[in-house]
This record gives C-alpha cells, structure tokens and sequence, in this order.
C-alpha cells in the first residue's frame, strides 16, 4: 500500500511539473512583465484576444488620463513565422513596445533596441541555435530583424518564443508593409491592447477606464485566458489531477475498509478488554497517517529527483513548490479521508464477537 501512495505522489508532482511548465510556456511573457492589467477591443471574445483586438492612441490617452493608472502604452502582439540566415525556421510572437517604456524587458545579454528592425529575443530561443547578430526574415513580407539582445529570463506566449521590437516595426508587420514601402498613416496609430500599470501597485479602477475609453479591460490574471489555447490546456490538466486525487482517496479507503475487516476479531477482543471506540478509532487513523506521511514522503523525494531531468528539457516542465506542497496536503488530506471513512466501521464492532458468537 506504501508502493502505491509513493506512485501516486509521484505521478502528481509530473503532473503538476507539467501544469506549471504548461502555464509558463503558455504565458510568461505576461507574467514576467510588469503589468498589472490590459485593456481590449470592446467586445473582442476571450479565446485568442490578443490577438484579434485593435485599439487606438486615442484610447491609450483616455486610459493615460485618469488619475489611478500609473502608466498605459501600446502593446501590439502577432504570431510570425520567420526564417534564421541558415534557412531554419523560427516561430515567434511579436510584442511590439513603446522603446524605453515599462513593458520593454530587461536585457540579460546584448541590448535593448534602439531603432527600427532591431529585436530582442527570449532567452530560450538560444536553444534553437539564435546569436546575437543573426538576422531574421519574417515570412511572407521579408521584413529582417537583427537580433541585438536577449532577456534575463523565458519569455513566451503561445508556446512560443517572444521578440520584443518597436511598436512602430510592429505596426508595419502587423500591416504587411513590405520592406521599402509605407504605412498608412492608420497602421502607426493602433496596437493589439493598451498596456496598463496602476498608481502604488494598485488596480486601476477598470469599469470607469473602460466607459471613458470604450475598451474592455481585465486584470493580467483574467487576461491569461486570452492565450492561444491556455484554457483548454489548463482545464485538462485539472481534469486529469482531479481525478488522480480521487482515485487515491478511493484506493486509500479501500486498503484500510479491507484491512479493517481482517481486523474485525482482534478489534473485537480490544473492544471486550475495555478499549473505548474513540481509541480504536485514533489507533486507525495514526497507522493511517504513518502509512500515508511516509509514503507520500518518499513519493515527493522520488518525483522531485524525476522531475528534475526534466526540467530545461524539450517538455514544457517546470517544479514549483506551491502547486506540489498543495498537491501533498491534497493527497494526505484525501487519504486521511478514505481511512477516516473506512475505520468507522471500527465503531460497530460488538465485543460478544471475541466471545464466540459466531463459532
């Protein structure tokens, strides 16, 4: 039975590694930016928001104007396809940014872009064999980008890595301006949502800014929602854990129901010798509890040490304590449960039984 929890303990920190790699393949670049909301295209559906909503300067400056919004830019978004100088392909998703603004990310490597046709690319494009220096060609119009930079840190949307360019070559890719070519002067003068950062670390007040600018406003949390696919992945994920979790308390409870009933003639001897149900009762529920902190235990010591090959792998994975720690209490928890459930039938059982009644 101690085999078994340590399996499921194992199986739930790879399954939570894989949630926790999913959500920061999926969104990163939202929550590793200093952002603390975006305004959308009014009406503009959920799935896929980014990149379907177009907003104005105008809007911009509506949000700009109130008093309890700190900072509010442009933020264009676009998924490309691009090819490096050997030919290799390269997804990316553009976020263009206002140059020198507070959405603009910090350079770990290189520097930030300071002109048209410079880019700075996620860290995690260096395993796809991306330098510094390398030029890329966004397909279709031929726009190049000189990669003059790296972020301190994974910065991804989509599953994909970010490049961070400004608005203004944003706009024209977004426009499918060719190289060469203008704009209109409408191209310049929009973006996908306006980025918004609030007074002292609060939350600006989203209702009134979205009367006054005719946007539709969520915090980044909610806006995690308008990656491609996020919900669909994250809903999974919980599906496939929540039924691991009940599954484990079922197993749990049908070890101690059938270990209870091989129990019944010596818990009825105790029971005649003068043992009170409460004792019996907590003597079942400790032997529980060891079973179920040990292995558990050994599970996480097991699945910490796998889930740590795995991490900087190929495979979306990430090992952060909180989802495991709640995950832990949760089958601790769910096990206590099913014993607490089964060791209740320790309460019916008649002391005459030790006494023969039944020979």
């Amino acid at each position: 039975m101690g085999a078994v929890v340590a399996l499921i303990s194992v199986l739930m920190i790879l399954l939570s590694g894989l949630s926790s790699g999913l959500v920061v393949d999926g969104v990163s670049g939202l929550q590793r930016s200093p952002l603390d909301a975006v305004a959308f295209e009014s009406g503009t559906k959920t799935d896929s928001a980014f990149t379907r909503s177009v907003v104005t300067s105008d809007q911009r400056d509506a949000w700009a104007a109130r008093d309890d919004v700190a900072d509010a830019e442009l933020l264009g978004t676009a998924i490309v396809n691009a090819k490096n100088e050997d030919g290799t392909p390269v997804d990316l998703t553009l976020f263009g940014v206002e140059p020198g603004g507070f959405v603009e990310p910090a350079t770990g490597e290189g520097s930030a872009p300071a002109g048209d046709g410079e880019v700075v690319l996620s860290v995690s494009a260096q395993s796809e064999g991306i330098e510094l220096g390398d030029v890329l060609t966004i397909d279709r119009i031929g726009t190049e980008l000189e990669v003059v930079g790296f972020t301190t840190d994974q910065r991804t949307f989509g599953h994909m890595d970010i490049g961070f360019l400004p608005l203004t070559t944003w706009q024209e890719i977004h426009s499918s301006t060719v190289p060469g070519q203008q704009a209109s002067p409408e191209a310049y003068d929009s973006a996908s949502v306006v980025a918004l950062r609030g007074v002292d670390g609060k939350l600006p007040d989203l209702a009134a800014g979205d009367a006054a600018a005719g946007t539709s406003a969520r915090t980044i949390v909610e806006a995690y929602d308008s990656s491609p696919g996020y919900t669909a992945e994250i809903m999974t994920m919980q599906l496939i854990q929540a039924f691991l979790y009940a599954i484990s308390a079922l197993v749990v409870g049908a070890f101690f129901t059938l270990w209870t009933v091989q129990r019944t003639r010596e818990l009825a001897v105790m029971r005649a010798m003068g043992a009170s149900t409460r004792f019996l009762l907590g003597d079942g529920l400790a032997q529980a509890t060891i079973l179920l902190v040990v292995s558990v235990g050994i599970g996480l010591a097991v699945g910490l040490g796998l889930g740590s090959l795995l991490v900087g792998t190929g495979m979306p994975f990430e090992l952060e304590s909180g989802p495991i720690m709640t995950g832990a209490l949760l089958l601790l928890g769910l096990g206590l449960f099913g014993a607490a459930v089964a060791t209740v039938r320790i309460a019916r059982v008649d002391p005459l039984t030790a006494l023969g009644e039944n020979r």
